[in-house]
């Protein structure tokens, strides 16, 4: 018998996605499959796009697949580039490198900007590159808001800046897979092309939906653009959405639980949901620090407001500090990827989540980090309990920090 199977309680999933669904969510899709052809689904087809611009903050189309991130992003090339054209993206972690990895499969053209995982987009160094374009071979700039496996968040309202500031036309095609809801994100004022998202992040659902919310830019681009896709093209999906239906069968149950997340959302207010999570982030640095443990992250203005990568002493796995995480408090900690693994572990503070639930948390790391013999110092979990109650300097970042 393992130890997992004898644990009492809820299970401790503090991964950065997917992410705990709350009841109000689970409660909302419990529902009979119904005509998906039918008026009450149309219905809900409408609520669902309706609500899904306010969480975009757009005017504009949200095309919803039934999908994962990955067939949005695929969406989101297939739509606006053709085999052969140059895109200007930039390696900040491993979901940035998987993105460019699916762009060369689909036979486009990647100048990929070498980064150490630690920083996010240089904005400057986006308007240099651009600056020497001047055949405007570039077709798009695709960057990554959150970076999931490094705790980085890229200023995107800044890259935008410097894309004008380089008078380039090039569209600006952002993954906010993982910050969707949980960050400020403003996809019309900041001038945002294509937004790529998906559903068990920060809107609080299981796994299965996709998102491309698109500017007037980026459909004229996709009209022009003669790359083969059916199932992904957003045209037809635009057709069917205005009554409500989509041009295949949606994943009718997921549109239940969106609808609900959404309400929440607006419920608390999303500006109040983005300063939620600027304490959870500062909190959880301030524990870090005390413990006397690395952030990966080195930019404070690039901070994570959903999750915080921890760099492990030498000589120390993580993986292994995960293990024992696992089996001693039934807690799930985030996994280091690729060019990171066994090197940091991640603590997901994001979504359904408030102040005990990270105080849970912050104490179980800090008796595995006792357990598992990595060095450290004690205080962590108090340091971060000041945050949350206003107390001590380190409260201070909860309202300085950059989303």
């Amino acid at each position: 018998m393992s130890n997992a199977s004898v644990h009492t309680g809820r299970h401790f999933l503090q991964i950065p996605g997917p992410t705990n669904v709350p009841d109000r969510v689970l409660r909302a899709m419990d529902m009979p499959t119904i005509d998906h052809r039918g008026p009450e689904f149309a219905q809900l087809g409408l609520d669902v796009i309706e609500g899904s611009k306010k969480i975009f903050k757009t005017r504009n189309p949200v095309i919803i697949y039934p999908s994962s991130g990955t067939g949005a992003w695929e969406a989101a090339i297939v739509n606006t580039l053709s085999p052969g054209d140059k895109v200007l993206m930039v390696e900040t972690g491993h979901f940035a490198t998987l993105w460019r990895a699916l762009a060369d499969k689909m036979k486009i053209e990647v100048e990929f900007v070498p980064g150490d995982w630690r920083h996010g987009v240089n904005p400057d160094d986006i308007e240099q590159r651009l600056a020497k374009d001047k055949q405007h071979a570039i077709k798009a700039v695709m960057v990554v808001h959150n970076e999931t496996s490094t705790g980085v968040t890229s200023r995107i309202h800044e890259v935008r800046k410097a894309i004008d500031r380089a008078n380039h036309p090039a569209l600006l095609m952002v993954d906010s897979i993982s910050g969707l809801g949980s960050i400020e994100y403003d996809h019309d004022g900041w001038g945002v092309d294509v937004t790529v998202s998906c559903s068990q992040k920060g809107l609080m659902l299981p796994p299965g939906l996709g998102f491309n919310a698109v500017s007037e830019k980026a459909l004229a681009a996709s009209k022009a653009n003669n790359s083969l896709r059916s199932y992904w093209d957003w045209h037809e999906i635009i057709a069917a959405n205005k009554g409500g239906s989509w041009p295949y069968t949606p994943a009718t149950n997921l549109l239940y639980g969106l609808k609900e997340a959404v309400a929440m959302l607006l419920e608390e207010g999303l500006d109040k949901v983005f300063a939620r999570h600027k304490r959870y982030s500062a909190a959880t640095r301030a524990a870090v620090e005390t413990w006397g443990l690395e952030n990966l992250c080195l930019d404070p203005r690039e901070y994570s407001p959903i999750l915080t990568a921890v760099v492990m002493p030498d000589g120390h796995d993580a993986d292994q500090f995960r293990k024992v995480t696992l089996d001693n408090f039934d807690m799930s900690l985030g996994s280091g990827l690729s060019k990171v693994k066994g090197k940091v572990f991640r603590i997901g503070h994001l979504g359904h989540f408030n102040d005990l639930m990270l105080m849970g948390t912050l104490a179980g790391v800090e008796m595995a980090l006792d357990l598992a013999k990595v060095p450290h110092r004690k205080g962590g979990v108090m340091a971060a309990m000041d945050v949350l109650t206003g107390r001590g300097a380190a409260s201070a970042q909860a309202k300085t920090a950059v989303a």
